[in-house]
């Protein structure tokens, strides 16, 4: 514990991991659909690559004993193009003409680029000699029959995808992606392009939120906006429960205020509380929990709290639900401050801040003067957090820090 007996952030992302079930659901989906998920089940090369040897150069196909004494002239008896190789076999002082990805005749042992190589009249002079073995790709060079190659829990990019195209799978079982129910809360709350009443805002969050839910693998889906009122609390909980969501995310009313009643609503639900309030800056009254079968994090109502403590906790956890093994991974990196900053209290503090190329190597990070959790602008002009662990003492430009990087 930490910060008056709050959570630490390691803490408390350790207990929301923790509670992630086994034996998520999977399904199999085709290959060209397959870009971000996370592989359920290892994938097996079902042939060898190459499945025999092939030209890595456009030339000729030769013997390399034929090319011990130059000069030499030998016979051109046939090509190999990719997908349409020589039948037959080279033999003495014999040549086959032969382009990049063919299959190599038999008898050839290295390949005699066109370069240097004189044609004239059906022969082929080479120019120079070429040890055996040269400019040939032999069979099984990339991978073999029956080999492990992409393991469960591999995060597809594009060359696994590849490499899983090149093993001959036209489909792959993958981790199911969690669906995520986003219920933002409060009276003062309207959605962009609404007319907004005297004392109202817009709600901006829950855009954040799912666009941080997306590139961490889930399908996030809008429940709205819940008035401050019990009634309407549980009317969104009881549709994020009927949706089949895997996880529910609540925005806002999760502080001790009058009005701050998402905490009792889910209580009154029958919410079996992991924790509530955490040791960090901005974004202390994060909530998480279960609901049955449905997990629950509830964020803070303050723009910049909400989106600090969903990049913190909620990425993680949807990864996590996403099958991804290292999803409590430490995604921060080191860099240097470009301006002194504070010594800090009990809360681990992220701040806002520029970063720019540095001179010994390592980026400048440069914290913004204005840290209000309620400014989105600052946010937005941004790419990284510094991290300030709690009771870090004062720094100085030029001294090291931790960052974790922004995405655009």
């Amino acid at each position: 514990m930490s910060g008056g007996g709050l959570l630490s952030v390691a803490q408390a992302r350790a207990r929301i991991l923790s509670s992630v079930p086994a034996g998520l659901p999977v399904e199999t989906i085709p290959l060209e659909c397959a870009s971000g998920r996370t592989l359920a089940r290892d994938l097996v090369a079902q042939l060898t690559q190459p499945p025999q040897a092939m030209s890595a150069m456009d030339g000729y196909a030769v013997r390399t004993e034929d090319l011990a004494r130059l000069p030499v002239k030998l016979k051109q008896i046939g090509e190999s193009r990719a997908g349409h190789g020589f039948q037959g076999a080279i033999g003495l002082r014999e040549a086959v003409r032969i382009f990049t990805g063919a299959p190599v005749p038999e008898g050839c042992d290295t390949i005699l680029v066109q370069e240097k190589a004189r044609v004239e009249a059906g022969f082929v002079e080479p120019l120079e000699a070429v040890a055996a073995g040269r400019n040939i790709r032999v069979k099984g060079i990339d991978f073999s029959e029956g080999e492990v190659l992409l393991a469960v829990g591999t995060r597809l990019g594009p060359s696994n995808i590849a490499l899983a195209a090149a093993m001959n799978f036209a489909k792959v079982a993958v981790t199911k992606r969690p669906r995520v129910a986003i219920l933002a809360t409060g009276d003062e709350l309207v959605r962009p392009g609404e007319t907004i009443g005297p004392d109202q805002i817009i709600a901006s969050n829950s855009f954040s939120v799912a666009a941080l839910i997306e590139t961490a693998g889930g399908e996030p889906f809008d429940l709205g906006i819940a008035k401050d009122e019990l009634s309407a609390l549980e009317n969104g909980i009881a549709a994020a429960r009927d949706a089949g969501a895997d996880l529910l995310v609540t925005l806002g009313g999760a502080s001790v205020g009058d009005h701050d009643l998402v905490k009792p609503a889910l209580a009154k639900q029958g919410m079996e509380l992991n924790f509530w309030k955490i040791a960090m800056r901005p974004g202390k009254p994060v909530i998480h929990g279960r609901l049955g079968p449905m997990s629950i994090l509830g964020l803070p109502g303050n723009p910049v709290a909400a989106f600090v403590a969903g990049l913190v906790f909620l990425v993680p956890l949807v990864r996590a639900l996403s099958g991804d093994p290292n999803a409590g991974g430490d995604h921060s990196e080191a860099a240097v401050l470009g301006v002194a900053v504070r010594g800090n209290d009990s809360r681990q503090d992220y701040l806002r801040a520029t970063l720019r190329p540095g001179e010994a190597g390592l980026p400048v990070a440069t914290p913004f003067d204005l840290q209000d959790s309620s400014v989105l602008r600052i946010l937005a002009q941004s790419q990284c957090l510094v991290v300030r662990e709690p009771h870090a003492p004062p720094a100085a430009a030029g001294d090291l820090c931790r960052i974790i990087k922004l995405g655009p």
